[in-house]
């Protein structure tokens, strides 16, 4: 998931608030910043591994070739590396082009009974933090917004032939009820995260699956992922209708829109497997979602079904419930590497080879595992706990034995640039840290 409000978890719940010629022309384009040549005295990596260079820095893609040449193909145990997927194995957040596609398409199979339940579930009750606050200057509160979402979806409901109506989809998206819904529902999937944290945020928002089966969900992400990247990257502010404030009053949230491939990691995916690495995936978004992604051939990241591990619900057979499947790790921060010690630690002795990721969700499994040799980090300029690895990263881009490498990233493009720095969203400037 989008983690620009993934933040430390506390202890309770209740706490939380391209190649050669075109590469030097694009990293010219980006400033040149930290272009770095093959260290001093470091051999140049073996052809065998196949690693293609593609729009790596060049110290990484030597960096992460050498890794492969000395630990792949061995006799005995394989080592295996685990990559987190959104904004890491692909540009946005799949779990949130999700929550979007499944409000613009009206794909719920909810009573207007159980929709009002599950809004308001584990959510604690009162204003949400000061940054949420309507046109008006007054902070939003959960029963306010819950009331306008409740007499929303009931419109909705009634009216919408895919869920009981007989209006097109056309027709009720074009009703100032809809309007009103998309805004304000996608405003309390954020006023949730960033008032009360992803341990009550990231279980709520995939509850709206309840009463569908995994195949139904698959398929929804499937369309989401591929309605995704064939949009534009553009982010797009929402305004709840002025003449139907309700209770909330009129509220305004923007969504990242558009998901884009990121063929480096594909690539190293198939590298990895190709000389003897496991390759996992962690997430913090829905395990059978990220599957979609992650698995079918056409996205060509081709990681086993068994191998991707993240969230997950409780089901009445293959029918998902609203519950969060019990004992379960709650796979983002500590609990990434909770489940990754629990489902590989302890089967295979040993901890990943190599980990990637780009947030605070991924802090931990970066740094927790001492046969981690390197912890690749998508530059993302954050602050925060990655903002801390970051620096290290940073600190150490003339190390000829670094522990984690950053890479850099175009945001209005989704590609990764051939330096350490990356350009922000609406920026020209490469950047190396959050300023």
């Amino acid at each position: 998931m989008n983690n620009n409000h993934k933040m430390p978890l506390p202890q309770n719940i209740h706490d939380m608030p391209r190649r050669g010629f075109l590469g030097g022309l694009l990293a010219a384009a980006a400033g040149g910043a930290l272009a770095t040549a093959p260290l001093a005295g470091h051999a140049a990596a073996p052809q065998a591994v196949g690693l293609d260079r593609a729009k790596w820095a060049p110290r990484n893609h030597e960096m992460v070739a050498q890794m492969i040449a000395l630990h792949g193909n061995k006799a005995g145990k394989r080592p295996y590396a685990v990559f987190d997927w959104d904004n890491t194995s692909i540009m946005n957040d799949c779990e949130e082009a999700l929550l979007m596609y499944q409000i613009n398409t009206l794909s719920f199979k909810l009573t207007p009974a159980e929709f009002a339940a599950i809004i308001r579930q584990n959510v604690p009750p009162g204003p949400f933090s000061k940054d949420f606050r309507n046109a008006a200057g007054n902070v939003v509160d959960l029963d306010s917004i819950c009331a306008d979402l409740d007499a929303d979806y009931a419109f909705l409901y009634a009216g919408y032939k895919g869920l009981g109506g007989s209006k097109s989809l056309e027709e009720i998206t074009a009703t100032v009820e809809f309007q009103d819904f998309r805004a304000k529902l996608y405003y309390l999937y954020e006023a949730v995260n960033d008032t009360h944290g992803v341990n009550v945020g990231y279980p709520w928002v995939i509850y709206f699956f309840a009463n569908m089966s995994v195949a139904d969900v698959s398929a929804l992400a499937e369309a989401s992922n591929d309605a995704a990247l064939g949009a534009a990257l553009t982010k797009v502010k929402y305004t709840s209708p002025a003449d139907r404030p309700g209770r909330a009053g009129v509220v305004s949230v923007t969504h990242f829109h558009g998901i884009r491939l990121c063929t480096e990691i594909g690539a190293m995916m198939d590298t990895l497997r190709s000389n003897g690495i496991d390759v996992y995936v962690c997430t913090a978004s829905l395990e059978d979602v990220v599957a979609v992604f992650a698995t079918h051939p056409k996205y060509g990241y081709n990681v086993p079904r068994e191998n991707v591990i993240g969230l997950r619900l409780e089901r009445n057979g293959e029918v998902y419930r609203n519950a969060y499947l019990k004992d379960w790790p709650l796979t983002w921060g500590p609990g990434k590497t909770v489940v990754i010690k629990r489902e590989l630690v302890a089967r295979k002795g040993y901890g990943p080879l190599f980990v990637a990721g780009d947030s605070d969700g991924d802090y931990d499994m970066l740094r927790d595992f001492p046969e981690t040799q390197y912890g690749l980090i998508v530059n993302r300029m954050k602050n925060g706990k990655i903002g801390e690895l970051s620096k290290l990263a940073a600190d150490q881009l003339q190390s000829g034995k670094p522990r984690f490498l950053l890479q850099g990233r175009q945001e209005s493009t989704g590609n990764w640039l051939p330096v350490e720095t990356s350009i922000k969203y609406g920026k020209t400037a490469p950047q190396l840290l959050t300023s």
